[in-house]
C-alpha cells in the first residue's frame, strides 16, 4: 500500500508542478507579446489546454506501467491494454466525464479517485487563471489600469 501511496503522490506532484509552470510562463509571456488582447487569451487558452493534455499522458502512463505490472490492478472492460486506452481512460478520469466503459480494479482505483481530483482542482486553476487574464486584458486593455487600483485600495 505504501507503494501505491508513493506512486499517486510522485504522479500528482508532477502533474501540479508542470501545471503551476505553465501558468507561470504563460502570465510571464503575455504582457511581452505585440498582439491583439483577445489573441493573447486565446493563446493562453491553448496553452492551458496543451498542459492539460500533457497532465493527462502522465496519468496514462502511470495506468500503463501499473496495468502491464503484476500485483497493481488492472483495467477491464471495452480495454485492450494499449497506452492510447489508458490515455482515452486517463481523459475521462481527468476531466471527472467517467463513460464507465473502462473499469479499474485493485489499486489502480487509488489512482484513478486521486486523478479525478487533480484533474478537478487543474481545471478549476485554469479557468480561475483564465477569468483574471481576461479581465486584465478583455476588450482594449483600458480596464487593466482600472483593476490594478482596485487590488491597491484593498490592501
Amino acid at each position: 500500500m505504501f507503494e501505491v501511496f508513493v506512486i499517486n503522490s510522485f504522479v500528482v506532484a508532477i502533474c501540479v508542478m508542470l501545471h503551476y509552470e505553465f501558468l507561470h510562463r504563460v502570465t510571464a509571456q503575455i504582457p511581452k507579446m505585440s498582439i491583439n488582447h483577445r489573441t493573447r487569451i486565446v493563446l493562453a487558452v491553448f496553452s492551458s489546454l496543451i498542459a492539460h493534455a500533457i497532465e493527462i499522458w502522465i496519468f496514462a502512463i502511470a495506468y500503463y506501467y501499473m496495468h502491464q505490472t503484476e500485483g497493481w490492478g488492472q483495467l477491464s472492460g471495452n480495454f485492450n491494454g494499449t497506452l492510447m486506452d489508458c490515455a482515452y481512460f486517463s481523459f475521462t478520469v481527468f476531466s471527472t466525464l467517467g463513460f464507465g466503459d473502462i473499469v479499474p480494479s485493485g489499486d489502480l482505483r487509488y489512482l484513478t479517485g486521486i486523478e479525478s481530483l487533480t484533474g478537478l482542482v487543474l481545471i478549476t486553476w485554469t479557468a480561475s487563471f483564465l477569468f483574471l487574464e481576461m479581465q486584465r486584458y478583455w476588450g482594449d486593455g483600458s480596464n487593466t489600469h482600472s483593476i490594478n487600483n482596485s487590488n491597491d485600495s484593498n490592501k
